[in-house]
């Protein structure tokens, strides 16, 4: 990769960032454990999104001895609706080998970090720049954006080998003041240089070495492999209640939404004679149908076209755990993909 754009960044990027950089709640210190604990939940989540929860969960869960003698309930719970689940379980994971690998103490090398459950090449990089100003690149969709727009290159951003040649050219630039760098290169892409705006190249620090900007091209790059259709689930989703109580199960151990509560439910979408004979099948006597509602959830890979069907039943049976409002509010941690039809309850 062409050095020569990259080789301006430093002088740049510093001082524009000490200037412009947003008041976010994780940038108040070096803490290893907050730096680590926003990195994860910033993975496939907006900031403004991220604020409540960071500050919510450090209440709680205050050290990493804390996160890893949590309960597994109040731990989904503090994690309730910003999905990707996996990310909160390693955590923990990772928070124990902390403790009986490292004494407690968050380890400072870049190898201990990334060996370390649920961290990756970018999150690795980002702790140990930011924490221990070690020179150690942190490569993200933002990053990625950026570097492909300064240098107007078109290899796609989604290719493995992509992303480890801006890691190393990014190596051989970084300054002593490794933790401000990382982080302003995240801020121009997070801001200025974003994904799903028109750039805006006039107030950017990058300007005068930027090929994308001098050439007009930004919008451009970066370049991506071509998107892979979503496998498409149908659904139905029973909300059923009986005496203001409202049956839930907990899904596997293993696999999508691992562990967390969930309605019940069945392949496909069911209309109302279906969906009352699949209730009886439940063990159940269902008295009324208050109404249905049509929803959908995307993952990653897949997309839940889903039915809600909401209604009464004689008494609260079949292999369902059985619980008032309050306590789904206080203890169970539902998905969005649930979540969404228990928020529909009230106007039930």
């Amino acid at each position: 990769m062409e050095q020569t754009e990259l080789n301006w960044l430093p002088s740049v990027l510093l001082p524009w960032y000490e200037e412009n950089k947003r008041d976010l709640p994780w940038r108040k210190d070096k803490e290893p454990y907050h730096v680590w604990l926003s990195e994860i939940m910033l993975q496939q989540t907006r900031v403004e999104a991220v604020k409540g929860y960071y500050v919510r969960f450090l209440d709680v869960l205050p050290t990493v001895a804390a996160l890893a003698n949590c309960d597994d309930e109040l731990l989904h719970k503090l994690w309730e609706g910003l999905g990707y689940y996996s990310r909160v379980r390693n955590l923990k994971k990772a928070a124990n080998v902390i403790l009986e690998k490292h004494g407690g103490v968050f380890p400072r090398s870049y190898e201990e970090v990334r060996a370390l459950p649920g961290i990756g090449d970018y999150t690795a990089g980002a702790i140990c720049s930011i924490c221990f100003d070690a020179p150690t690149p942190a490569v993200d969709g933002n990053v990625l954006r950026v570097i492909s727009r300064i240098t107007e290159d078109a290899t796609p951003i989604d290719l493995p080998a992509r992303k480890k040649a801006v890691q190393e050219a990014l190596a051989r630039v970084y300054p002593a003041q490794a933790g401000a760098f990382t982080q302003a290169l995240m801020e121009l892409g997070a801001t200025l240089c974003g994904p799903n705006w028109k750039p805006r190249c006039g107030e950017c620090p990058c300007r005068p070495f930027c090929g994308g900007a001098i050439h007009a091209t930004a919008e451009q790059f970066p370049v991506k492999l071509p998107k892979k259709g979503k496998r498409v689930e149908e659904k139905t989703v029973f909300l059923l209640s009986c005496d203001g109580q409202y049956a839930l199960c907990k899904r596997p151990e293993t696999g999508l939404l691992a562990g967390l509560w969930e309605f019940p439910n069945l392949p496909g979408k069911m209309e109302t004679a279906a969906a009352l004979e699949a209730v009886e099948g439940m063990g159940l006597s269902p008295r009324a149908v208050f109404k249905q509602l049509e929803r959908k959830h995307i993952f990653t890979h897949i997309r839940w076209e889903m039915r809600g069907i909401f209604l009464e039943v004689a008494a609260p049976g079949g292999e369902f755990i059985w619980m008032r409002a309050e306590q789904i509010e206080k203890e169970a941690a539902l998905p969005t993909a649930f979540r969404q039809f228990w928020e529909e309850i009230d106007h039930v």
